[in-house]
């Protein structure tokens, strides 16, 4: 039996020992939902959204116990960690609403009458990471179970508690067996065999912009649908003419939140060159300020990274920088590491170019308008960005430039799961969240009805 080990981030110690499942147990789990699958596709739409209303109220009723969990598992704030588990009940709350909605066309034709329908996949595997595990899941696993899919869904190995307790919050809201099948283990072997297994008929991926790529050349060998929300290496713009407090005040929130472990984090800091020594000296303040303790603590802003290897990584890349200041953090058990503003040589730094996935802020002058997209899309992601300005035409502008799929003005936030997220370029393939997402997991059948003798 292969087991894995999960840590508490916080202090090292192990909490927990997950049996990883072997190929046989993942080809079983698959068969098991392909089966859920064909009475699951037959539920009337009205009793599936009863189904799921089930499912959010009993995840509602166990918010502050996943949101604990969280806390220990992935090192997430408290505060954090409740809205997190807040949003997974609110996602499968939006999504119970669909299955009644989910309407085909009437198209006008000669000779008859045409209609569409939207049909189920099938059997559909969500590969989380262990960044957001709960909220991840939720956006995976919702819509697709709204439009009549089954699922099996693989928890990142270093944070798979929360949705292992989900799943089995699933059954007891009455979810029949089958219809969300949780199965940890190794991406190798689990992940690896969504893609290769053809019984399963849509990969839902959220991770590296690497591993997204394998995925990809492995879906296309069955033609087989594929959603990747992958990498990010995002621009907070901040122009002369913006509320400076308010700008300075808000950027550590925008690139520290999680810890900097976030696809959409504003890692990179663009600032207008007028008020350049006047923003630094109030983002000194700021981050000097960002609170990172005990993520059980409710004043936490920040806890630590998810793991030793992981604090290495981010500690490489901000050695390799100029430490303009940086903010504190707890010595001792537990992978700690302050939040840390550096100001990069040139653009082609590795700080400045690369995705850190950590409390790393790199922080560049800008003279122009022109200068400052031009430097925003200098990178092969394109997931979320941010624009600090007073101007109304100059935030249009801007925001119709900067090629990212999430944009924010005077805000940092990215998520709302009533909108669409996604990327560009090398940030991912489709849109998840939104009113258009159950379409991702349907397929449209065309059906024409002659009429004329």
């Amino acid at each position: 039996m292969s087991v894995s080990t999960v840590l508490n981030p916080a202090t090292g110690e192990a909490i927990a020992r997950i049996e990883r499942t072997a190929l046989p147990e993942v080809d079983s789990a698959i068969a098991r939902a392909q089966t859920a699958f064909e009475a699951w596709r037959r539920v009337a739409p009205g009793d599936r959204a009863r189904l799921l209303r089930r499912f959010a109220a009993v995840i509602d009723a166990h918010v502050d116990e996943l949101a604990q969990l969280e806390v220990a598992n992935a090192g997430h704030t408290i505060g954090n960690a409740t809205w997190e588990a807040g949003n997974v009940r609110d996602v499968v709350e939006y999504y119970a609403a669909a299955p009644e909605r989910s309407f085909g066309k009437q198209i006008p034709v000669p000779g008859g009458v045409d209609i569409t329908f939207k049909e189920p996949l099938g059997v559909v595997g969500v590969i989380v990471p262990w960044n957001f595990p709960m909220p991840i899941a939720g956006w995976g696993f919702a819509p697709a179970l709204a439009a009549g899919n089954t699922v099996v869904l693989k928890p990142a190995e270093l944070t798979p508690l929360t949705a292992i307790r989900i799943g089995e919050l699933a059954l007891e809201a009455g979810l029949p067996e089958g219809v969300l099948t949780v199965i940890p283990g190794k991406g190798s072997v689990v992940g690896e065999r969504f893609v290769t297994h053809p019984l399963v008929r849509k990969v839902v991926f959220t991770g590296s912009t690497e591993v997204g790529r394998g995925i990809m050349r492995g879906c296309a060998e069955q033609i087989k649908n594929v959603t990747l929300e992958l990498g990010g290496k995002n621009a907070n713009i901040v122009f002369a003419d913006a509320d400076l407090e308010k700008a300075a005040a808000e950027a550590p929130g925008g690139v520290f939140d999680n810890a900097g472990q976030d696809c959409c984090s504003r890692s990179r800091l663009l600032v207008q060159s007028s008020v350049y020594d006047d923003f630094m000296a109030r983002l000194e303040t700021a981050v000097k300020s960002f609170v990172v303790a005990d993520p059980a603590d409710p004043a936490a802003d920040m806890g630590p990274l998810i793991s030793a290897a992981h604090r290495d990584s981010v500690a490489a890349y901000a050695d390799s920088g100029e430490v303009a200041f940086s903010g504190s953090a707890p010595e001792g058990p537990g992978f700690w590491f302050p939040p840390t503003v550096i100001t990069p040589g040139d653009l082609t730094a590795r700080d400045f170019s690369e995705e850190i996935f950590g409390p790393v802020l790199s922080v560049v002058r800008f003279d122009t308008e022109a200068e400052a997209v031009k430097i925003a899309n200098s990178t092969e992601y394109g997931l979320s960005g941010s624009i600090y300005t007073e101007n109304l035409s100059r935030a249009m502008r801007v925001a119709r430039a900067v090629e990212a799929g999430n944009l924010s003005v005077n805000s940092h936030s990215s998520v709302r799961y009533w909108t669409p997220f996604g990327g560009y370029k090398q940030s991912g393939l489709g849109r998840e969240l939104g009113p258009d997402a159950l379409d991702s997991f349907t397929e449209t059948k065309n059906v024409f009805f002659a009429t004329d003798d």
